[in-house]
């Protein structure tokens, strides 16, 4: 499916943001180039992803098309009010989810959507909880899943999602990576040509 008028470009080498396009059936190319993922320190946590997509998306404006529309975005777990990025190492990943366990913390994805005459952006908020974990859970997860690439050590898609997810408030789609339903809206709402 494609958005008419607009040719649509992830801006993206996630696997998992690539198949939620695809599970939405839209048509996109894939255009990337190596960003440093550096914010201002001062910056409210709540805002770190809304200021990455956005930095994501003008390292690549250059490359667009009249007829294009490039979508970025950038996800970040927040656990009292503290960032939780990517696991460094397994005992940094069991740290994480140990903080997580018996607990709930935030997932906020900001979508940036970027046209030679447009800007547009959103961002969306998911409450994940978390039943107790117990070590050996933890430990299982960590060696059979390595989620060394993921924001806060888990993948909501992965075993631990399955046994250790007590409820979710708002998308899981967004937890994942994409909101995917208010990207689809936010593309019907994009200005004409």
């Amino acid at each position: 499916m494609q958005i008419a008028p607009y040719k649509l470009i992830l801006g993206s080498k996630s696997p998992r943001r690539q198949e939620l396009l695809k599970g939405m059936a839209l048509d996109f190319e894939i255009r990337t180039r190596e960003t440093e993922e550096i914010y201002p320190d001062e910056l409210d946590p709540r805002q770190v992803p809304a200021f990455l997509a956005e930095l994501k998306a003008n390292a690549l404006a250059d490359t667009l098309q009249a007829d294009e529309v490039l979508i970025t975005s950038d996800t970040v777990v927040l656990l009292d009010g503290e960032i939780l990025g990517k696991p460094t190492d397994h005992a940094h990943a069991t740290e994480m989810l140990t903080k997580q366990s018996g607990r709930m913390h935030e997932v906020i994805t900001a979508v940036h959507l970027k046209n030679p005459v447009f800007d547009r952006n959103f961002s969306v908020t998911t409450k994940v909880f978390f039943k107790e974990l117990t070590p050996a859970e933890i430990e299982f997860y960590i060696a059979n899943y390595q989620p060394f690439d993921k924001a806060g050590a888990y993948g909501i898609q992965e075993w631990i999602g399955y046994i250790g997810i007590a409820h979710i408030e708002g998308s899981f789609f967004n937890v994942v990576g994409l909101p995917v339903a208010e990207l689809y809206a936010a593309l019907q709402e994009l200005p004409a040509r």
